[in-house]
């Protein structure tokens, strides 16, 4: 799945993103982590996760690589659907804070990431991490490169 160069609709990102979400057709890292994005708007993207023992660290507590995943996808998303279909992204840095532990009885949680601004070449995007309560589990800043996607150069 490469939504960035198999664009032969030429989908904005924001379309792509709800394509995505109306086809239930989430890519595989969503299932191999168990995460999805749940609501998308322009500069706005929402993943909820089911974390389990599967993603537990040898301290008893969920990996902070399974809230930093969810914050990058949240922030990452965020800045896609701002995207026009000749564009693409990569998150350039991820700073992840984290406020308190995740246990396998904290979900479902909610990464909600929004853009704090965007030019030309690179996006900021913020997003936070909540438990099932509401409590604020972990935060994230991103900086993300904008770039042009050559189109004559692939298949799609």
């Amino acid at each position: 799945m490469d939504i960035l160069r198999n664009n032969k609709s030429r989908l904005s990102g924001l379309e792509q993103l709800r394509a995505i979400i109306a086809a239930d057709t989430p890519p595989p890292i969503n299932t191999t982590i168990g995460f999805a994005l749940v609501e998308i708007e322009d500069g706005h993207a929402v993943f909820e996760g089911h974390p389990d023992r599967s993603v537990y660290n040898p301290i008893g507590s969920v990996h902070g690589g399974y809230a930093a995943t969810l914050l990058d996808s949240a922030c990452g998303c965020a800045v896609h659907s701002r995207l026009r279909a000749d564009q693409g992204y990569t998150t350039l840095e991820l700073k992840v804070a984290y406020h308190r532990p995740l246990t396998d009885t904290s979900g479902p949680v909610r990464a909600e990431g929004k853009i704090v601004s965007i030019g030309r070449r690179t996006a900021f995007a913020e997003a936070r991490l909540t438990d099932r309560n509401g409590s604020l589990c972990a935060t994230a800043t991103s900086t993300l490169l904008v770039f042009p996607i050559d189109r004559s150069a692939t298949t799609g």
